[in-house]
């Protein structure tokens, strides 16, 4: 992966910073939700599951959260990470998406993707379309040259005419060595720069129109 050379304070790292450790962390935090989603099962709760996560975390050296981890199942995969969740389990035929900020050799992972368990075709597109809305955004901004604020005009767009609803209160936001809040980039969705490959994590957050449900996926925004 290659990583373009800030050029602005939004973009600013700390002098640890290095790309090859930004991949690294982003493949192992890839790693740690898809250990948490095996463990995922009809009856499990939001807490029993961070719960286990913890054991997951553990195999894989994590050195630190860098935000909490989030589990939300069924109606709670519409909240946004400030809002708390609804008691609820897991159900025979249900959504739940995992959001994890993990820090690996000093550097932030930030990475999230929706399942469905047993049979729920709807709750299915729901969470295909969340991961072809984030695709179709990041090739435009490959392609485009677009700011993160056309990106996210972008993704309006585009959630509008697959028929779901984007989520506008979240917009994306900044990486790096931990901590990258010591350089207050703000968010993607409020950057009126074209960010650079490597540094800004996109997030997509859909919900379906009518019925009590959502997606959720966001990854590092790469040139590959």
């Amino acid at each position: 992966m290659t990583t373009d050379t800030p050029f602005s304070a939004h973009e600013a790292v700390g002098e640890p910073f290095d790309a090859a450790s930004m991949q690294h962390a982003r493949e192992m935090s890839w790693a740690a939700l898809h250990g948490i989603r095996e463990r995922m099962r009809p009856g499990i709760t939001e807490q029993e599951a961070r719960i286990e996560a913890a054991d997951v975390f553990r195999q894989l050296g994590m050195e630190r959260l860098w935000h909490p981890v989030i589990i939300r199942i069924g109606p709670n995969t519409t909240k946004t990470y400030r809002e708390r969740s609804e008691p609820v389990r897991l159900g025979d035929n249900d959504i739940y998406f995992i959001d994890l900020g993990l820090v690996f050799n000093g550097h932030e992972g930030d990475v999230g993707d929706t399942f469905v368990v047993g049979h729920a075709p709807e709750m299915q597109a729901c969470a295909d379309a969340a991961r072809d809305l984030f695709r179709a955004t990041a090739e435009a901004w490959r392609s485009r040259g677009l700011t993160g604020e056309a990106l996210y005009a972008f993704a309006e767009q585009q959630a509008e005419a697959m028929g779901w609803r984007l989520n506008h209160e979240i917009k994306g936001h900044r990486v790096s060595d931990f901590p990258h809040s010591v350089h207050k980039a703000g968010d993607l969705g409020e950057y009126g720069e074209r960010p650079s490959s490597g540094l800004w994590i996109l997030e997509i957050q859909i919900s379906h129109p009518t019925e009590p449900y959502g997606a959720f996926y966001e990854d590092l925004l790469t040139r590959d």
